[in-house]
């Protein structure tokens, strides 16, 4: 590659492999399928990363070299370390598991039952309950959708590739949203130019994909382009069909002919635009909506001036859905496209894409590779040597009268004369210095990665000193892991708010504003639960944090707490229910006052003992002895 062709982007990690010397054409010779005359020129070197990254995850480098004319190619050999690499960093950022939280919920259960005299005490805020029932309803769909199953799928593609694809969908058999994944090599977002840069949200979205030719059926070679476009709202539209029996959508046309519009849409007065008020916007017209279009064309009627981007719409053949809306412009009766990119990194200003986890160790894992070939040779040599005999007597083939060939076996004898001797190549020094090289490397990648040797689990136990030096060890891996996490905060909480807003916009979850709801990540590293038990129990005896703080302490270190308000629920009815067999067996409120840990400030209750202990509204501490 020349001076004038070196390329700096987002790829420029990989630009030292072959198969990326030529940026018009990068992996023509290995994967000849990008040179199809609807793929975009400037997504092929994006698309030929990610094969090539999946070469390296398939344990197929080796094969990808033998492609692009490394002759020795074949003879690599490959041991899994790329894969291992991608699923140890995929376990540390995914954590013990993921939660649903909508900030609030925890609250929704209140801290006490209503007062004597008709007083509604602490009942929980109205925005709490609205907080707790939008987590419920998530959790709920999240455990049909398989949602640590999909994000498994994407955030491994993610770690691998740098980038990864969830689509958001409307079912209305199931009448709930379906989550599903794409691989990125299927994402094509287009923007429009001078409007915004690739750092923001796309106006149109595709994705494209070559359908087989299947002669059994018929079918012929043919490429499949899902859009969705952002546009303004038009009139109302239904399944049609045309001339030639192709599927269509036709304007509705109401009693007077002119086009109809959708129930529920108006016409702005003065511009005379469409509106629309969604479900989650109350009060505020939009006059945005989503469009989908799914369709089929054939590879034979595209040519050179068709690219994904441009192809011919009276070639197109539309899909049909379920309920059989034809998905041609599909109102989808959302002002959003419901299409969340995950980037595995932060990715820099005015970038798109993520960084994959193996990029900027590539080159390292190929030299790895290369050292277990090496280290596989000299094995051969060390167990088996080569031995150079001089005045021995060979075995002779009596059929031919040639010598036979000498082979090294256990139990083999040679007569040798009183000159002969035997000299063996001794490779195992040769051997020992290239199992250093190895593990020199496997550091290196460690610390390159910020795994850390800890992390990939190499590090000796008995070499840490203290649990504090393993934490300090461990500081690479958790930098690592929060920027990754970072990357993806705001990504979850739009998935989140889509998933809420489809089922609004279904009609099957209540209107109203978007509530912010996050993904929580469990703990990537092991944690110390004595500490944080000690932590738990001396901070909220002391008053230094609330009950709903103390409990999510112990949910964040691992403890089995599925649902936090639930759990502050049993722990208030239990000291309750303790407070009044206390209150029975002493018959003194000052006792009951004193086991709650009510301030001296508040007066006794001046009502029976066990309702006035069923009143008490305080969480109380951890008391030093039970009651009698």
């Amino acid at each position: 590659m020349s001076l004038r062709e070196l390329i700096i982007d987002a790829w420029s990690w990989i630009n030292y492999k072959p198969a990326m010397a030529d940026p018009e054409r990068p992996g023509h010779r290995a994967f000849p399928e990008l040179n199809h005359s609807w793929v975009p020129e400037p997504d092929r070197r994006r698309l030929a990363v990610y094969k090539v990254l999946a070469a390296y995850d398939n344990n197929q480098a080796g094969q990808l070299a033998t492609a692009t004319g490394d002759v020795h190619g074949l003879e690599r050999r490959e041991l899994g370390d790329p894969a291992k690499l991608i699923d140890t960093t995929l376990g540390y950022l995914l954590g013990a598991e993921q939660t649903i939280v909508v900030p609030g919920a925890e609250h929704a259960e209140g801290r006490g039952p209503a007062g004597v005299d008709g007083d509604e005490g602490d009942a929980p805020p109205p925005e709490a309950v609205q907080a707790a029932d939008l987590q419920e309803r998530l959790r709920t769909w999240a455990e049909k959708e398989l949602w640590p199953l999909r994000i498994q799928q994407a955030e491994r593609c993610a770690v691998r590739c740098g980038d990864a694809v969830y689509t958001l969908a409307w079912e209305p058999a199931k009448q709930r949203v379906l989550l599903r994944t794409y691989d990125p090599g299927f994402y094509f977002p287009e923007w429009d130019d001078g409007e915004q840069d690739s750092s923001e949200y796309p106006s149109r979205i595709h994705f494209a994909w070559d359908l087989p030719a299947d002669p059994a059926r018929g079918l012929k070679d043919r490429v499949r382009r899902i859009t969705y476009e952002l546009g303004p709202i038009g009139a109302a539209t239904a399944p049609g069909i045309t001339k030639d029996g192709r599927a269509i959508r036709e304007q509705v046309a109401g009693a007077d002919g002119d086009p109809a519009l959708t129930v529920g849409d108006t016409l702005h007065p003065v511009t005379g635009s469409v509106q629309r008020t969604y479900p989650w916007a109350p009060g505020r017209p939009s006059g945005t909506t989503c469009y989908l279009t799914d369709a089929e064309w054939l590879l034979e009627d595209l040519g050179g001036a068709h690219d994904l981007y441009s192809l011919p719409a009276d070639k197109a053949s539309h899909r049909v859905r379920s309920d059989g809306q034809v998905l041609d412009r599909l109102d989808l009766m959302v002002d959003f496209i419901p299409v969340v990119h995950v980037p595995n990194t932060i990715p820099d200003g005015g970038e798109h894409w993520g960084k994959s986890s193996l990029g900027t160790v590539l080159q390292l894992l190929d030299e790895l590779a290369a050292t277990d070939t090496d280290s596989a040779s000299a094995s051969a040599t060390t167990g088996t040597p080569i031995v150079a005999l001089s005045g021995a007597r060979l075995p002779i083939d009596r059929t031919t009268g040639q010598p036979l060939p000498v082979r090294v076996e256990a139990g083999t004898v040679w007569q040798l004369s009183e000159s002969g001797r035997m000299d063996a190549l001794d490779t195992s020094a040769q051997l020992a210095e290239l199992r250093q090289r190895i593990d020199h490397m496997l550091t290196r990648l460690a610390s390159n990665t910020r795994l850390t040797t800890a992390g990939l689990g190499s590090l000796d136990p008995a070499s840490v000193p203290s649990g504090y030096a393993l934490q300090l060890a461990l500081g690479p891996l958790d930098s690592l892991i929060a920027a990754m996490r970072l990357a993806r905060a705001h990504k979850y909480v739009l998935l989140l708010r889509m998933v809420q807003r489809l089922h609004q916009a279904g009609q099957v979850w209540p209107a109203g504003e978007s509530l912010p709801a996050r993904l929580v990540w469990g703990a990537h590293t092991p944690t110390d639960r004595t500490t944080v038990l000690a932590d738990v129990v001396a901070g909220y005896g002391a008053g230094v944090f609330s009950l709903e703080t103390a409990v999510r302490m112990l949910q964040d270190a691992g403890y089995p707490i599925e649902d936090i308000p639930e759990e502050i629920e049993r722990i208030q009815r239990r000291a309750f229910d303790q407070a009044a067999r206390l209150a029975d067996a002493t018959g003194d409120n000052a006792v009951v006052r004193e086991y709650l840990q009510l301030p001296e400030a508040d007066p006794i209750p001046q009502v029976p003992l066990i309702p006035a202990a069923q009143q008490l509204s305080r969480s109380p501490a951890t008391p030093s002895q039970p009651p009698a």
